[in-house]
């Protein structure tokens, strides 16, 4: 096969696969209404969660990080031998998983499944992130927290997990001498992701900017300055 056309194929198997709307599929199908018509109109799993309930939020973002984390790892170790073979561009797996993950990202952001108005990406990316380069990701997960703890915000959380991502990657290679394969392609990969975060949770920074963004009180565990 045409190294060109498998490239092609694997793309968008890996954009359906993250395209698939989790919880537009559970809301309707379990619950018989459309996920996007209540909370904040959003189909990923914080407005599941907010509208549906913590065991059916935490369900979806499960399967969120499974449309990212599954194509990045089963196709790219197994099927990319079968329909890429003899590329000198494909000798480093890495890039391929990297055109894979981030297509999984568009297909979930950009579902034609809904009108190509998909969620913001998060949990996909994660998914996705986890099989590339788990230490970033670990870094970011931990950011993720404890941003959410002293804010209440899952979207300054999500907006600050994404920031670290480059910068984590910047500080392990050239601070601490890891060896990263690919480093100058990480990077810039890294950065794309962090920008697609940012837009699109443009909505959510503009209701933070306003003061009306949905907060979870429960998870604001650490309030500083509180009396």
């Amino acid at each position: 096969m045409d190294n060109n056309l498998g490239i092609i194929i694997l793309a968008l198997i890996s954009f359906f696969v993250g395209a698939i709307p989790t919880g537009v599929i559970i809301s309707k199908t379990i619950f018989g209404f459309d996920i996007r018509t209540k909370g904040s109109g959003n189909m990923g799993s914080t407005n599941v969660m907010r509208v549906l309930g913590t065991k059916w939020g935490i369900i979806v973002q499960i399967i969120d990080i499974l449309k990212g984390y599954l194509p990045v790892y089963l196709i790219s170790n197994f099927l990319a031998v079968e329909l890429i073979s003899g590329s000198y561009v494909f000798e480093n797996l890495i890039i391929l998983k990297l055109i894979l993950g981030f297509s999984a990202v568009l297909g979930h952001v950009f579902s034609p499944f809904v009108k190509f108005k998909g969620g913001k990406g998060i949990n996909t990316a994660t998914g996705m992130l986890v099989a590339i380069s788990p230490i970033d990701i670990g870094v970011a997960f931990v950011t993720f927290w404890l941003f959410v703890f002293s804010t209440g915000y899952i979207s300054v959380g999500s907006i600050s997990a994404g920031l670290i991502l480059p910068i984590s990657l910047l500080i392990r290679y050239n601070l601490f001498n890891h060896e990263v394969n690919n480093y100058l392609i990480m990077l810039v990969f890294f950065v794309v992701v962090t920008l697609l975060i940012l837009i699109t949770h443009k909505s959510n920074i503009s209701r933070l900017k306003a003061g009306n963004e949905n907060k979870f009180e429960k998870l604001h565990l650490f309030k500083f300055g509180a009396k």
